[in-house]
């Protein structure tokens, strides 16, 4: 499934898939606010309406980020400590970026939107890739009791209405 239309930013194609369905719909979710914040940014919406597109996005990504670890930490994944320390620089860059726009009136450019999508895909393709191989050979019977628990908590939340 190819999802995109003509502007957007980052076009995704199930060849983003890592094969943790939970994982790959919170990647789309992740796709979806970036390309948000893209169109906010050229459609000239306004700084308050990019941040506020910014900060669902940092959100989002922390929980993001916080089911992997989860999956990583229940399948005893052995690159689990460098995957961690990824997401923990980019959520610092992103804090450093929200403090730049309060404090000294930066603007949210297409270089950063750029640098996301880039991190983004690199990341998927690199590091989530390789632990959707390693998740696929675990044992997966704790995990499917746990994600049908997670798949009704999931359901109350907003970002699910991007689906």
């Amino acid at each position: 499934m190819t999802i995109m239309t003509a502007v957007d930013l980052f076009n995704w194609s199930d060849s983003y898939n890592v094969g943790i369905g939970e994982v790959d719909e919170q990647h789309q979710v992740l796709v979806a606010l970036l390309n948000q914040l893209h169109e906010a940014i050229r459609e000239h919406r306004g700084k308050a309406a990019s941040r506020e597109i910014l900060d669902r996005l940092a959100d989002y990504t922390g929980t993001h980020f916080q089911l992997e670890e989860s999956l990583m930490r229940r399948t005893r994944y052995p690159g689990f400590e460098i995957h961690r320390q990824q997401h923990e620089d980019l959520i610092q860059q992103v804090q450093d970026l929200q403090y730049k726009l309060d404090q000294e009136n930066a603007a949210i450019t297409f270089e950063l939107l750029h640098f996301l999508k880039n991190w983004l895909t690199q990341h998927i393709n690199d590091s989530d890739k390789r632990f959707g191989a390693f998740f696929q050979t675990a044992s997966l019977d704790e995990y499917v009791a746990w994600s049908e628990e997670v798949q009704s908590t999931l359901k109350k939340k907003w970002w699910r209405r991007l689906w």
